[in-house]
C-alpha cells in the first residue's frame, strides 16, 4: 500500500513539473500576443462608444483589406529579424516588382507571365542583399539602405517618374476580386500565414533560422551551411514584398516609383510589436499578424474621428519607440534571468 502511494506521489509530481513547463512556455510564446488582442478589444470597445460607423463587420473587412499587403510584408520581416538581420529595401522592392509586373502588362504579355516576372525581379532583388550581406559581412541595415536606394532609382529611371495606368480588368481582380466576401488580397493573405506556420515551426528551415540569430557560430559548428539560409529569408523577404506589390498595383489599377515608401517601417514596428526579439533568434507569428491588425486598427479609428494623417505618422513612429524599447527592456531581463 505505501509502495502504490509513493508511485502516485511521483505521478503527481511528474504531471505538476510538465504542467508548469506547459504555463512557462504558453507564458514565454503566447504573452505578447495575448497582451495585443487585449489591446485590440479595448480599442474596439473604445472606438465602438466614440463612433457610430466603427462597430461593424463591414469595418472589420474595411481594415483587413487596408492591411492585407502590410501583414504579409510583416510575415517577411518577422523571418528576417529572426534571423538576426533587418531589411530596409522592401518597399523599394515592393515597387520596382510592382513596375515590373505593369510594364509587362502594357506589353500584352499574358497575364500569368507578367505576375511571373514580378515575383521573379522581387525574389532576385532579395538574393541580391542576401549575397551582399553574407559576402560583406557589413551591417544589414547598412546594405539594405543602399540597396534600398538603387532600387528606388531603377523604378524612377525605368517609368521615368510617370506612373503605369490603366491596367487590364482581369489584373485588377487580383487586388479588388471578391473571395468570400473580402478582397482576393485577404485571402492571399491568409494563405501566406498559413503556409508560414509548418514552415516556421516544424521544418528545419524555421529552427535554422532562429539558430542563426540566436547563436549563429554554434550552427556553423554543427555543419549547416548558413549562407543557404541567410540567402534564402532575403530571398523569401523579395518575394513576398513582390507578391504585396502585385496586389498594391492590382487594387490601385497602377504602378509608380514612389510606391511603398516607409512601408518597411510599418513591417519592423509590427514585427517588434508582435514579441520577436529585436537581435533574433526568437519570432513570433502570431503576434506578428496581431500587430498589424492592432495598427490597422489604430489607422481605421484615427481615419474615422477624422485626425489628420500627420498625426497618424506620429502615432505609428511613437508606437514603434514603444515597441523596440519594450523589447530590449525584455531582452535585458532574460539575459539577467
Amino acid at each position: 500500500m505505501k509502495g502504490y502511494f509513493d508511485i502516485s506521489a511521483k505521478r503527481l509530481k511528474y504531471m505538476g513539473d510538465k504542467m508548469e513547463k506547459i504555463l512557462g512556455y504558453i507564458k514565454k510564446e503566447f504573452s505578447s500576443p495575448v497582451l495585443l488582442i487585449c489591446f485590440c478589444l479595448m480599442i474596439s470597445v473604445f472606438l465602438s462608444i466614440s463612433t457610430e460607423s466603427f462597430y461593424s463587420l463591414k469595418n472589420v473587412v474595411n481594415i483587413l483589406e487596408a492591411n492585407s499587403y502590410r501583414m504579409i510584408l510583416a510575415v517577411g520581416m518577422m523571418c528576417i529579424i529572426t534571423s538576426g538581420a533587418i531589411d530596409l529595401s522592401v518597399g523599394s522592392i515592393l515597387s520596382f516588382s510592382a513596375i515590373c509586373t505593369a510594364i509587362s502588362l502594357k506589353a500584352e504579355l499574358p497575364i500569368a507571365l507578367c505576375i511571373l516576372l514580378g515575383l521573379l525581379s522581387g525574389t532576385v532583388m532579395g538574393v541580391i542583399n542576401g549575397v551582399l550581406v553574407y559576402a560583406t559581412r557589413i551591417n544589414p541595415l547598412i546594405i539594405t539602405l543602399a540597396t534600398s536606394y538603387m532600387y528606388r532609382g531603377l523604378s524612377l529611371m525605368v517609368t521615368e517618374g510617370i506612373p503605369v495606368t490603366k491596367l487590364p480588368e482581369s489584373f485588377r481582380e487580383i487586388g479588388c476580386g471578391d473571395i468570400f466576401g473580402m478582397e482576393s488580397g485577404v485571402t492571399a493573405a491568409f494563405v501566406i500565414i498559413i503556409a508560414m506556420i509548418p514552415v516556421f515551426f516544424f521544418m528545419k528551415w524555421g529552427s535554422y533560422i532562429a539558430s542563426l540569430g540566436g547563436n549563429p557560430e554554434a550552427l556553423k559548428r554543427c555543419g549547416v551551411k548558413t549562407w543557404k539560409y541567410r540567402i534564402s529569408v532575403f530571398a523569401l523577404m523579395g518575394f513576398l514584398a513582390s507578391v504585396s506589390g502585385i496586389i498594391v498595383s492590382a487594387r490601385l489599377n497602377s504602378a509608380e516609383a514612389n510606391a511603398g515608401l516607409n512601408m518597411e517601417m510599418d513591417a519592423i514596428c509590427a514585427v517588434i510589436m508582435g514579441g520577436t526579439a529585436l537581435h533574433g533568434g526568437k519570432g513570433s507569428l502570431f503576434g506578428t499578424v496581431i500587430a498589424v491588425f492592432l495598427m490597422g486598427l489604430i489607422r481605421n479609428g484615427l481615419t474615422i474621428m477624422s485626425v489628420s494623417s500627420y498625426y497618424q505618422q506620429f502615432i505609428t513612429g511613437a508606437m514603434l519607440l514603444c515597441a523596440v524599447v519594450i523589447a530590449e527592456l525584455r531582452e535585458r531581463r532574460a539575459r539577467i534571468g
